[in-house]
């Protein structure tokens, strides 16, 4: 009987382990998500004129995308499909390739568009694929708010 106690509170807290990983990737994922949408805010702004075109800022936006775009595919390990308030649909990890594929595209439209944009007029005509990217991807993979 001795054995077996060590045993089970040993298989509780690799249990109780697995279970806040879990809940941790997905605060990852949430935090990294609101960062990237952090960073369309102010390109979003200067693309309805509610603030003047800046290029340092365009640029610092843009890399903080591709870089993000870059380490989410990771945050959607298999044992998070659930928890953690998540609004990732299951479709995610039904179709990984395609959802996975999705992030190469915007890193590689955001790098892309930084090497494009140097003025209010490429600004617009450059973020449509990024912007559609990201729509693709809530649309396809992402529950809708109520």
């Amino acid at each position: 009987m001795k054995l077996r106690i060590p045993t089970i509170v040993g298989l509780a807290v690799l249990v109780s382990g697995v279970a806040v990983a879990q809940t941790d990737v997905i605060a990852q994922r949430k935090a990294m998500l609101k960062q990237m949408g952090d960073s369309t805010k102010p390109i979003a702004a200067m693309m309805k004129g509610e603030a003047k075109f800046d290029q340092a800022v365009v640029q610092k936006s843009l890399a903080s995308i591709a870089d993000d775009a870059k380490k989410l595919p990771a945050l959607f390990p298999a044992n998070s499909k659930t928890g953690g308030d998540t609004a990732a649909l299951p479709k995610i990890w039904d179709d990984k390739a395609k959802f996975d594929d999705l992030f190469a595209k915007l890193a590689a439209a955001a790098t892309a568009a930084q090497g494009s944009i140097k003025d209010e007029a490429s600004l617009k005509a450059s973020m449509g694929s990024v912007f559609g990217t990201c729509k693709s991807c809530h649309d396809d993979f992402r529950a809708k708010k109520s």
